[in-house]
């Protein structure tokens, strides 16, 4: 079961994430994504100088850079640059959720529950629902490549779990080594060698370019140090399926700042299937605790009769 601190340690990585879409949405208007995808990391190198290397073993620093830094971010910065909206990217994403929990019954046979099972097609259900409406005005593609991310996000959790760092923090800030170097060559090849650059060397020019540099140290700082910091302390503390579901309350801080910041208006059909979707994750990632059998009760003592003192 979650303490009480840890709990609030994973409603603040609830906040700096949902409220992260808001940053990416300003980066995003300003860079190419692979790109941001690339520089988002490129700028905590400076510190790992800093920093000692995590001691866990190569192939789950760089899995957990691979699937939770790279494709995750490169998946969803193609979704929301491509017409994906803010809101509803950060309840797409949660998808993670269900992801995750059958990832970690399959390879890390952690146990998963029938209410698991049901929990997990519900949320599947919606997502198809969500999926269906996107489909009626030509946006399916985008929903798509979002769910890519939220698979990338679950393979990155099991890394990261996997790795179980005496220090989270470190392995959450030495994951910017993987990211960079593969997102910028797949820039320079998809987006153009110079449109990232030029990009970078235009941000102080205009107000667009400071919104996306603060989107950057947003993203940098915060949600990726301090928010990944603490999700991946919380990953190696507990099974995948207890944390897991607290990402669900993301998309509520996604779709509140979306509507406040961006003026965003989701489809009432999108807001009821993303309520379907975060019941059905709620269900499908809940254990329920096995009730202890009753300690039966001891026998009375009986003395043999040639034990007993008669007066």
């Amino acid at each position: 079961m979650v303490n009480s601190r840890d709990r609030l340690l994973a409603v603040v990585v609830v906040v700096l994430w949902g409220a992260n879409f808001i940053a990416l949405d300003y980066g995003l208007g300003q860079f190419p994504p692979f790109f941001f995808a690339g520089l988002r990391f490129a700028v905590l190198l400076p510190v790992l100088l800093f920093v000692p290397r995590p001691r866990v073993p190569w192939r789950w620093l760089i899995g957990y850079g691979l699937f939770f830094g790279a494709l995750q971010f490169a998946f969803l910065f193609t979704a929301m640059n491509i017409g994906m909206p803010t809101g509803l990217a950060s309840l797409v994403q949660q998808a993670s959720a269900p992801f995750t929990v059958v990832l970690g019954a399959l390879l890390l046979r952690e146990r998963i529950t029938p209410v698991q099972i049901v929990g997990i097609l519900i949320a599947v259900l919606g997502m198809v629902a969500i999926g269906w409406h996107r489909a009626q005005s030509a946006t399916l593609l985008p929903l798509l490549i979002t769910l890519c991310g939220a698979f990338s996000w679950a393979l990155g959790n099991l890394c990261g779990r996997k790795a179980n760092a005496p220090n989270p923090l470190h392995l959450a800030l030495w994951i910017a080594i993987v990211p960079p170097l593969p997102m910028f060559a797949l820039s320079a090849v998809v987006e153009g060698p110079t449109a990232g650059w030029d990009a970078l060397a235009t941000a102080f020019d205009s107000p667009t370019g400071w919104y996306a540099l603060a989107g950057l140290a947003y993203t940098s700082l915060l949600a990726t140090i301090i928010g990944s910091g603490l999700w991946t302390t919380l990953m190696g503390r507990y099974p995948a399926s207890m944390v897991a579901p607290f990402s669900l309350l993301v998309p509520v801080v996604g779709f509140t700042t979306a509507w406040l910041v961006l003026g965003e208006r989701p489809h009432p059909i999108e807001l009821a299937a993303g309520a379907v979707v975060v019941g059905g994750v709620l269900l499908g990632s809940i254990k329920l605790s096995r009730r202890k059998p009753p300690v039966p009760e001891a026998p009375p003592l009986v003395l043999p009769e040639s034990a007993v003192q008669r007066p």
